[in-house]
């Protein structure tokens, strides 16, 4: 694309491009709308059924606060150690896979190893482990993990890119060997922006959980489906609501965090 603006016609006649690109994005979301198959009948007439399945959704049952509450808690749980294990993981994955870093065989094998990662759902991560360790929360937690690393090393991996080179060139006129050039030169630079991206994955993590909770890897989200699949909705409800306050709250804890690390 940008070879074809950078053409002699488009240069002469630059007023061309601000044509060619909506036509070019209107042409994309027409096609991309004919792929749905959209049943416009169909969707005219829903409006009574989405308002009648909210409806049965009020009001809460706050008689399962409790299981509410502690199927929560083992989300979060889920959630800590999932995303601890997968940002340990994630970080020599991101080493090997950066370009100012690491050689190019390695940077193909290491992308090569997040875009399998990446391309595998969580819900299928989640049946994999529920078949190698039963139903509940260590399932959750070890499709979390590998979940977490699809991500986590990618994110690393721009952080460490991103690295500004001539500090690093300082360094090593000065004689710095490769550890301290990663202690003094990379860590400060990468540390804030990594630390950023896991709180955020964490959070990220506790909504996963409960997507997991649908194949019986443990935490509020197999309570959630299990009130469903019994017609229980305002039992449902009340795990909806919980989950969002703690879910709002997390999210506002990590952006006030997010920010002063982005000050640093």
């Amino acid at each position: 694309m940008n070879y074809l603006f950078k053409s002699p016609l488009f240069r002469r006649y630059s007023w061309v491009s601000w044509f060619i690109v909506p036509i070019i994005a209107a042409c994309l979301y027409i096609w991309a709308l004919q792929g749905l198959k959209v049943d416009y009948v169909v969707l005219s007439t829903s409006w009574p059924y989405i308002t009648d399945f909210i409806s049965r959704l009020f009001p809460p049952d706050w008689a399962v606060l409790d299981i509410a509450i502690k199927a929560l808690i083992e989300t979060v749980q889920m959630s800590l150690w999932g995303t601890t294990i997968g940002a340990i993981i994630s970080l020599p994955i991101a080493v090997a896979s950066a370009s100012n870093v690491a050689p190019q065989w390695l940077q193909w094998l290491a992308n090569l190893l997040q875009n399998t990662v990446r391309s595998v759902p969580s819900i299928i991560l989640g049946l994999i482990f529920v078949a190698a360790t039963g139903l509940g929360a260590p399932a959750g937690t070890l499709a979390l993990g590998i979940y977490t690393i699809g991500y986590l090393a990618k994110f690393y991996q721009q952080a460490i890119e991103a690295v500004n080179s001539r500090s690093l060139e300082s360094l090593e006129v000065i004689g710095a060997s490769k550890l301290q050039i990663a202690q003094y030169g990379i860590l400060p630079q990468v540390l804030p922006l990594a630390l950023g991206y896991t709180f955020w994955m964490f959070e990220y993590n506790i909504r996963a959980a409960s997507v997991l909770g649908v194949v019986g890897a443990g935490g509020i989200g197999f309570q959630l489906k299990s009130y469903i699949d019994g017609f229980e909705y305002n039992k449902a409800t009340t795990m909806m609501l919980v989950l969002l306050v703690v879910v709002t709250v997390i999210d506002a804890f990590s952006s006030q965090l997010r920010r002063r690390l982005d000050s640093m």
